[in-house]
């Protein structure tokens, strides 16, 4: 079987094909023939050696994908012959609180990911995918959308009335945008790009404010909701956009920390307002196979759809990668095996 694996280092351009055998499922594993993969920054980062410079190589990276079962090994329950199915970010986070265990048994690192052409998962790793949805789509789900699920839903209980700020649009962010709206609130979206806020409003969002033009985007967010403050901010941005995120809350509102794309280190985080306001900060990571399930049943109920922004050909993996680079896509970019 075909699979882009890391060698020897940590770089774009150590990320080749190679040939591996097909692989034979052992106890309560199956195997998945993949159709289809989605990108997340994580991967650029796991890929780069940022995260883990002395993980074990070579690796085959890529941590979302959609597949359909075509072996299963014994003792199998969950899952059936020609079923279409998704991995869960998590192996062993099927519930609840996570335990260490169940954080480090993530797909694309440490354990192999989803570039390949077949891939193993233990049976109690998998999901079944929203019917509606294409291989594309539904590829999109496991981080991005779960993310997303996670903190607006499961932790965030957003409720109709509610106003959501959004920060960017990359998958996450549309994810939280569209799970915001099917929950009947009314979404503020920040981005550099008033082409993409355009898109963003027709995508359902009430309200666009481009952090580029408008740095003081918090007092937009005040002004929009007469002064009082959001109900739930998620903060991709990190280091630079904290202190921004908790000024844009209304007292007792939730900042959801979830990305980190301007660093990890806020050293200036003050303090004082988080205490004034009485500001709730939570991070989130992913999330449960149970979360999965219950955020694919609500997609299946309305119908809704993730915004994919471009799909690549398997063989171009890496030009696949460079693009997410760029940081140019409105919402997911895919890999079709």
């Amino acid at each position: 079987m075909k699979s882009f694996e890391i060698q020897k280092t940590f770089s774009l351009d150590s990320l080749v094909t190679t040939e591996r055998p097909k692989p034979v499922p052992g106890p309560n594993e199956v195997l998945i023939k993949m159709r289809a993969v989605s990108l997340n920054y994580r991967d650029l980062g796991v890929i780069s050696g940022f995260y883990n410079p002395n993980l074990p190589l070579p690796l085959i990276p890529i941590s979302d994908g959609v597949g359909e079962v075509i072996v299963i090994g014994d003792h199998v329950s969950r899952v059936k012959l020609g079923d279409r199915v998704s991995a869960s970010f998590f192996q062993k986070w099927i519930s609840g609180v996570p335990d260490n265990v169940g954080l480090q048994s993530t797909l694309g690192s440490p354990q192999d990911g989803l570039l390949t052409e077949y891939a193993i998962i233990h049976e109690d790793g998998l999901v079944h995918v929203p019917e509606h949805l294409t291989d594309e789509e539904a590829a999109a789900l496991p981080c991005a959308g779960v993310t997303a699920w996670h903190a607006v839903v499961t932790k965030g209980k957003v409720q109709a009335g509610d106003t959501v700020v959004v920060q960017g649009t990359g998958g996450v962010s549309l994810f939280a945008l569209q799970f915001a709206k099917m929950h009947g609130a009314k979404v503020i979206v920040t981005s550099s790009s008033d082409e993409k806020l355009e898109k963003a409003m027709k995508l359902g969002a009430d309200f666009g404010i481009n952090y580029k033009t408008t740095p003081d985007w918090e007092k937009e967010v005040l002004e929009f909701t007469q002064g009082i403050g959001a109900d739930h901010v998620l903060d991709l941005g990190g280091a630079d956009t904290l202190n921004k995120s908790m000024n844009a809350i209304r007292i007792g509102g939730q900042v959801t920390i979830i990305g980190i794309l301007s660093g990890f280190h806020a050293d200036g985080f003050n303090i004082i307002t988080a205490i004034q306001r009485n500001v709730n900060i939570q991070g989130i990571s992913v999330g449960s196979r149970e979360m999965f399930e219950s955020m694919n049943r609500a997609i299946q109920q309305n119908k809704m759809r993730p915004v994919i922004d471009r799909v690549f050909p398997f063989e171009q993996s890496v030009e696949a990668l460079r693009y997410m680079e760029k940081g140019n896509h409105f919402g997911k970019i895919c890999i079709k095996i």
